[in-house]
């Protein structure tokens, strides 16, 4: 399956949420249900913590660095400034992934509007 095989306009934008909130959600939710007589300063939290920070790391910088599709067509410093909003985002609005993914896809759009 490629970023071609789905010609919806949409598809692109709900795979960059689902990738961006979904993993590291869902691991959340299963370490609740798991892990709740584990210290959260375990070495095991803290390993899982590091290779889940770094499986979404990798996903966004594939995304900046190598995209296809849409997001191929786009300007890196947009890719990049979409980025540095999300993480603004998640900086400064409680830390939220969720709104953090959703500002940076705005700016993602808003800039491809600007540039076509």
């Amino acid at each position: 399956m490629t970023w071609q095989s789905l010609t919806d306009w949409w598809w692109p934008y709900l795979f960059i949420l689902l990738a961006g909130w979904l993993p590291t959600d869902m691991w959340r939710f299963i370490g609740v249900f798991i892990g709740g007589r584990v210290r959260e300063d375990s070495q095991a939290l803290v390993a899982v913590r590091a290779v889940a920070t770094a499986l979404v790391a990798g996903v966004i910088a594939q995304l900046i660095l190598y995209p296809s599709g849409v997001l191929a067509d786009s300007p890196v410093i947009l890719r990049v400034g979409a980025a540095a909003a999300g993480f603004l985002a998640y900086v400064t609005l409680g830390r939220r992934v969720i709104i953090s993914v959703i500002v940076g896809e705005i700016v993602l759009l808003a800039g491809l509007q600007l540039t076509s």
